[in-house]
């Protein structure tokens, strides 16, 4: 576009901006080596998904769901604890669109991952069941088992 004369140069340029941005935030999710998911005796943390830990208590049940290869855990929790219940109008339909496709409100993406996507949604009803008490060791164990 910038070397054509009938193209808007102002067009060309913020092009050339919004996609070179692109450059920088590619590299630092590729070096990135946060984990992208915590497990702890308190709930389950996924960094790409939701920003605070989703505690065993409120976890009703899930099931999997897989998409273009790349597997989901979809948590179904009580509609007090959605997270658009505290948004705008934009994000609860957003959040509707993404129940009427098959997921939930808080899905926690197993794509980049390497685990056993069946094992680690037995683990997370196994945790959610289990007496507060005993969770810290079932984490532990499962840790040593993996």
């Amino acid at each position: 576009m910038l070397s054509r004369a009938d193209a808007p140069q102002w067009v060309a340029w913020a092009s050339v901006g919004f996609f070179g941005l692109g450059i920088p935030v590619s590299i630092f999710q590729l070096l990135d080596r946060r984990p992208q998911i915590i497990v702890n005796e308190f709930g389950v943390f996924d960094r790409t998904m939701h920003r605070e830990f989703i505690n065993w208590e409120i976890i009703r049940d899930l099931y999997l769901v897989e998409t273009n290869g790349q597997p989901f855990i979809c948590l179904m929790v009580d509609k007090a604890f959605e997270p658009s219940r505290r948004k705008g109008k934009f994000q609860q339909n957003m959040a509707s669109l993404s129940k009427e496709m098959g997921f939930q409100e808080l899905n926690i993406s197993l794509g980049f991952v390497r685990i056993d996507a069946m094992r680690f949604a037995e683990f997370i009803l196994a945790m959610r069941g289990a007496e507060p008490a005993k969770r810290e060791a079932m984490v532990q164990k499962a840790i040593a088992n993996w």
